[in-house]
């Protein structure tokens, strides 16, 4: 985003990061989350709903529904203008469902599509437009179909961003806790720039902050909490860390010692000048993820959209439709290279005088073998825009480089 672009969308920016600290008081497993790949798809549904599902859904959304669909546009616009992301939604609809044309003026160009009404034709289609925009990380659109679904709204994001500095890979062995004799993918880079690690003290307890500088504007923060502090108050104060609302203190002013949680300050004796140096020990790590929005209704504004009782989407047509499954399929891998995201969210309609279908969801299931996880929010420099975040649970394990033999 350029600084015109930022000064624009920064109430967008507000509310998208605002959807994403209510998101994560979720959290509790090892997972990865957008709510940068949600947002356009509530606001353009705030857009087109009317009485309790666009009151709920204006609040989710954290903007005006009169100025959602605006907003969720200029948001893709800027997004997909990045030199490191790549955002898109989709729309496809039956043939049986007109949508006024106002309500799709507000949708990117060329971005609506028709449902054939046949569900293994349809999902060929949109299980390709997902793996297209994800670059392949995403194949299968996180939706179910069949003969009475009406229409399928979707959004894309993917990033990618190299370090400035890359890691060294490594074979990390913990000599005690629960990673006690495992071999794991370990990841480790020495630089002077000591300040780039620092501590916050949080309503939740203390929280370090370490930011691994990306190209294209991307950083990774990984943020780590006291011990068994859960995953949703060490994300949520990372996010408070990035907003302003915790002050973090950097490394350079931090006492001797045992500073915050894994980190720690000393003295050392070198025989001749040396600079401050930081020493960063981590863990590769590639978590996929699906989510089941309808889970969590009320944090989406969806409750009341997702009711079959009667039709809320008027401004979108004039058959009475409801949201009937929304889901998000995510991915995140961290390497000694860089860090590539990939998120695909998908809603599905149907006419509420239709039976609603039972629905069965693919969960992912991770053994969480860590007894200190960290967290990871994934950040447009510039902005402040989470664009991606999640909690590691499971890293990768060490596999032995073929050039080594």
């Amino acid at each position: 985003m350029t600084t015109a672009d930022i000064q624009r969308v920064g109430e967008t920016v507000e509310a998208v990061n605002g959807l994403t600290a209510r998101w994560v008081e979720k959290a509790e497993s090892g997972t990865v989350l957008s709510a940068a790949g949600v947002w356009p798809l509530l606001a353009l549904l705030a857009d087109g709903a009317a009485g309790p599902a666009r009151a709920e859904l204006t609040e989710a959304v954290g903007l005006p529904a009169e100025r959602a669909a605006a907003a969720a546009r200029e948001f893709l616009g800027a997004l997909d203008g990045l030199r490191a992301v790549d955002a898109a939604v989709g729309l496809w609809t039956s043939r049986s469902l007109k949508v006024h044309k106002e309500w799709a003026a507000g949708l990117p160009p060329r971005s609506h599509g028709t449902l054939s009404g046949w569900p293994r034709s349809d999902r060929k289609t949109l299980d390709a437009w997902a793996a297209e925009r994800t670059g392949g990380r995403i194949e299968r659109m996180p939706v179910g179909l069949n003969r009475d679904t009406k229409f399928v709204l979707a959004s894309a994001l993917a990033l990618e961003t190299e370090w400035m500095r890359p890691f060294t890979a490594e074979c990390a062995r913990p000599r005690s806790g629960p990673w006690e004799d495992r071999q794991l993918a370990g990841l480790h880079r020495t630089t002077s720039l000591i300040d780039r690690v620092g501590v916050a003290e949080t309503p939740a307890g203390q929280i370090t902050n370490l930011r691994v500088v990306g190209n294209a504007g991307i950083d990774v923060h990984l943020v780590l909490g006291e011990e068994d502090m859960p995953a949703a108050r060490v994300l949520k104060a990372g996010i408070g860390i990035l907003a302003g609302r915790h002050d973090i203190v950097p490394a350079g002013r931090l006492p001797h010692g045992t500073a915050g949680p894994g980190l720690t300050v000393s003295r050392v004796r070198h025989f001749r000048p040396a600079p401050p140096t930081l020493h960063v020990r981590t863990v590769a790590f590639d978590i996929l993820a699906k989510h089941d929005l309808l889970v969590h209704a009320d944090t989406f504004g969806l409750r009341t959209a997702s009711e079959a009782s009667a039709g809320h989407f008027p401004g979108i047509s004039d058959r009475p439709t409801v949201i009937r499954t929304a889901e998000q399929a995510a991915s995140a891998a961290f390497t000694d290279k860089g860090f590539k995201a990939a998120v695909v969210t998908a809603m599905a309609g149907m006419e509420s005088s239709a039976p609603r279908p039972e629905t069965t969801y693919l969960t992912t299931e991770v053994d969480a073998t860590f007894h200190r996880p960290f967290g990871f929010l994934a950040v447009h420099r510039p902005s402040g825009l989470v664009l991606a975040a999640g909690w590691v649970t499971d890293p990768d394990p060490y596999r032995e480089s073929k050039e080594a033999w």
